[in-house]
């Protein structure tokens, strides 16, 4: 909670031991040659005063303990967690405090019977929405391949959340048939119960990403991370810059406050969530806005009944 509105943060990785999205190709380590090259890693995290990431523990449900305990501590009353090593593990994390944390399916949708995996996933694990990682995915988003996955989103009223632009740092794709979110402009007008979620801005793409909310009212944005990718456009801007452009065009109506959080001990990036409030703020979002940014965006793509929600 923060000024009496309380949290949901749409957009976080459980920081499962091992492959967070185990169903996506692993990439190699690359050793590249860093002479002259900055270490981006760690000025961001000097930047913003965090601490280095610890291993990660074995037991998951321990790393859930210690994630209940930060948000207790910070006032966060609610988390997705959009990864977490599997679908099946995941629901087993969420289970563990299923009125403070929700999960996303997230395996690949070129997989073998990604459909019916999707549906296993809604009816049975009672995961909330699925996950994708738009870069690492070589059949393009409006492909008819994966109209089915979008008829179980739809049959289930689940949000979809995809990735789109720079994936990963050094040795990351900065590439693909997925990297813009324009690649969803079919599948986004023929799926138009279905809610789709671009995280990031847009990530580099914020262009693509204005023009497609434009002509797609069930499009929607999250504010998750840091953003670094601003700092590496072309042209100078800044979060503030971003968060206005939005603001004045789809509103704070289809906006979902996320941190992208995931390691411990930094836990819930509470800092970010205090430099978005701030922004918001100084663009003039009222009590109710900021409510809905913050919380009611999110309980409704959720759909969180009365007994979860004690906020609305």
């Amino acid at each position: 909670m923060i000024q009496n509105i309380p949290i949901i943060d749409f957009h976080c990785h459980f920081p499962v031991k091992g492959d967070w999205f185990p169903d996506y190709p692993q990439y190699e380590s690359v050793q590249f040659d860093g002479t002259g090259s900055r270490d981006h890693g760690k000025i961001w995290r000097k930047a913003f005063n965090f601490p280095s990431p610890q291993p990660t523990k074995d037991d998951d449900a321990e790393i859930a303990a210690d994630w209940i305990a930060d948000m207790d501590a910070k006032g966060i009353e609610k988390i997705v967690w959009v990864s977490g090593g599997g679908n099946e593990r995941l629901a087993r994390i969420v289970s563990l405090y299923p009125d403070r944390f929700f999960g996303f399916a997230h395996h690949h949708p070129d997989m073998h019977g990604a459909a019916d995996m999707l549906e296993y996933a809604f009816r049975d694990l009672k995961l909330s929405g699925y996950k994708l990682l738009g870069p690492d995915i070589d059949t393009p988003m409006s492909d008819k391949k994966f109209y089915p996955l979008w008829e179980i989103c739809e049959k289930y009223d689940k949000p979809v959340l995809i990735h789109y632009g720079l994936q990963g740092a050094a040795g990351g794709k900065p590439d693909g048939v997925n990297i813009s979110p324009l690649s969803l402009a079919q599948a986004s007008r023929d799926f138009p119960r279905v809610n789709f979620v671009v995280p990031h801005f847009g990530c580099t793409h914020m262009q693509d990403l204005l023009q497609l909310c434009w002509t797609r009212p069930n499009v929607w944005v999250d504010t998750c991370g840091s953003n670094q990718w601003i700092r590496w456009m072309p042209y100078r801007l800044t979060l503030e810059d971003v968060m206005r452009k939005f603001v004045e065009t789809i509103g704070p109506g289809r906006l979902l406050f996320g941190t992208d959080s995931s390691w411990m001990p930094r836990g819930f990036a509470y800092i970010y969530l205090e430099e978005q409030q701030k922004n918001f703020r100084f663009l003039g979002l009222d009590e109710e806005e900021m409510h809905a940014v913050l919380f009611k965006n999110a309980a409704m793509l959720l759909k969180l009944n009365k007994s979860q929600n004690l906020f609305m």
